[in-house]
This record gives C-alpha cells, sequence and structure tokens, in this order.
C-alpha cells in the first residue's frame, strides 16, 4: 500500500522480450482474425491460464472473450501480487500487456459504492487515455454495475462536470491536467480512491510541471491505498521518484512463485534466456 510520498523503496518488476514476440491485449481485440491464429495475442512460456488467479466468473468470462488463454509473462508475474493489492513498479517493454496487469487487477478487487471513484488511472496523451478507458470496458463488459469514465484536455470541461454529477463513475481514466481542474473545482472526489495507477509513468514524471498536477492529485487521495506504475522504460534517476509513491513491498504467498514469494528491499527481475534472474539494484 501507499504512503504519502514518502522516502520508501520498492521493487521494481523489470522484463525484457522481443517485441516481435508479443502483442498486448489491445492489438489482438482491433484483429479479431488474428486472435484465432495465436490466441491472447502475445507468446507466453507459461501453461498455466488466467483461471489459476482465482479471479472473478465475470472477468473470466471477458477474457475468454477476447481469445485470451495464457498469461503474458509480465502478467504472470504482476497479476498474482496486484490482486492481493501490493504497489507495483514494472517496466517492460510495448506489447506485453502491462496494461491488463492494472485492469484485471482492479477489477477483481473492485466493490463498487454508487458515487464513489475508487479507481483512478492517469497517463500523458488523451490516446492512450482513450485506450485504456476501452480496455476497462472490454474487460468488464459482464460487470454491469461498474461504469467508468474518460478525462482529457481538448474537451469542453462542462461535459466531465456533467458526467460526474449524472453519472459518477467508479472508475475514471484521465490526463493528470484535467483530472487536477476537476479535482480543483471540487467536481470531482478523491477521498474514495483505493488504486491510484500511473501507465507510462516515466513519461509524467519526467515534466516538472506534470509531475507537481501528478503529486498533487496523489495528495489529494487517501493514504491507505494500492499505486501501481507501469512504464517501457525507467532511468535511474526517475526511479527514485517513483517509489517515493510506494510503500516497501513483502509478500508471502502460495500464488507466487518460489522466487517472488518474498519481495523486500532493492530487488530487479530481469527477463533474460527462459528463466527470472534475481539481481541487486545499484
Amino acid at each position: 500500500m501507499a504512503n504519502e510520498m514518502g522516502d520508501t523503496e520498492q521493487d521494481l518488476l523489470d522484463y525484457e522480450e522481443d517485441d516481435e514476440q508479443t502483442n498486448n491485449a489491445g492489438d489482438a481485440a482491433n484483429n479479431v482474425t488474428a486472435v484465432e491464429a495465436k490466441k491472447g495475442g502475445y507468446v507466453s512460456i507459461h501453461s498455466s491460464g488466467f483461471r489459476d488467479f482465482l479471479l472473478k466468473p465475470e472477468l473470466l468470462r471477458a477474457i475468454i472473450d477476447c481469445g485470451f488463454e495464457h498469461p503474458s509473462e509480465v502478467q504472470h508475474e504482476c497479476i498474482p501480487q496486484a490482486i492481493l493489492g501490493m504497489d507495483i513498479l514494472c517496466q517492460a517493454k510495448s506489447g506485453m500487456g502491462k496494461t491488463a496487469v492494472f485492469v484485471l487487477a482492479t477489477l477483481q478487487q473492485l466493490d463498487p459504492v454508487e458515487g464513489q471513484v475508487s479507481v483512478l488511472v492517469m497517463c500523458h496523451t488523451r490516446e492512450l487515455a482513450f485506450q485504456i478507458s476501452k480496455e476497462y470496458e472490454r474487460f468488464s463488459k459482464y460487470m454491469s454495475t461498474i461504469r467508468v469514465s474518460v478525462f482529457f484536455g481538448g474537451m469542453n470541461i462542462t461535459n466531465d462536470e456533467k458526467v460526474l454529477r449524472t453519472s459518477p463513475p467508479h472508475i475514471v481514466v484521465g490526463t493528470p491536467g484535467r483530472i487536477l481542474a476537476l479535482v480543483r473545482g471540487k467536481k470531482l472526489n478523491l477521498k474514495h480512491i483505493k488504486h491510484f495507477i500511473l501507465d507510462e509513468c516515466d513519461k509524467m514524471l519526467e515534466q516538472l510541471d506534470m509531475r507537481r498536477d501528478v503529486q498533487e492529485i496523489f495528495k489529494a487521495t487517501p493514504h491507505e491505498k494500492q499505486v501501481m506504475m507501469f512504464s517501457a522504460t525507467l532511468s535511474k534517476d526517475i526511479r527514485p521518484v517513483c517509489k517515493k509513491f510506494m510503500q516497501d513491498v513483502s509478500i508471502d504467498s502460495p500464488l507466487l512463485p518460489p522466487p517472488v514469494c518474498r519481495l523486500s528491499g532493492h530487488q530487479l527481475y530481469d527477463r533474460s534466456a527462459d528463466h527470472l534472474m534475481l539481481m541487486s539494484m545499484t
């Protein structure tokens, strides 16, 4: 769980794999015929299926509809931790299914309360925000009580305010500038946020203006919440910034493979050859 911008350390799950080996869930959905040829849209070294994560039946139905059978490497390692509510800092190349990690994990944990926003996802572009919102809609298709809204700049803010007033969402996806404007205008209440996610976090935290927006938004959320950050690239300079949003992780769960049963301190999980190698971070 996250702390209020404390100077804490956080594990980094770092995966590397050839781009041609993997395609993300969104790409697979855009080409239904390709799903039959390569179900799930990526190549996985795991024979385990999504059922092994003990997901809600509604989620499993949606996953089956998408044609996915086996989780990718990043999903195999991150989803068990994420659905337990642990903070996640994950680096993985594009096309490895990072989006599905936080979408499935938050939908699995979500217990919707009318009028309360429980999940906040932010990214640096309106295009990505729209794509993420569509992923939430796709995987929540059998969860009829859940509402998802996307807010970003370039659109009339009064439309966003009307949505929040007349049909308040449980999940909000957006860009930092628009989200902050809604918070400052007291139109978006973040006091019930349980999951705080940054996708392509480096793109937001490397820009000082956007980082300030993210920090102000973060401070408007409760102290106790899950924080998950994802990126294709994380420089050594930006990693400490990410970790300030998080608490140290300690996991001891039968759901996790032996090398990942306990995580604490500075650790790096690097995808190398056909196995995961535990390394020390400097």
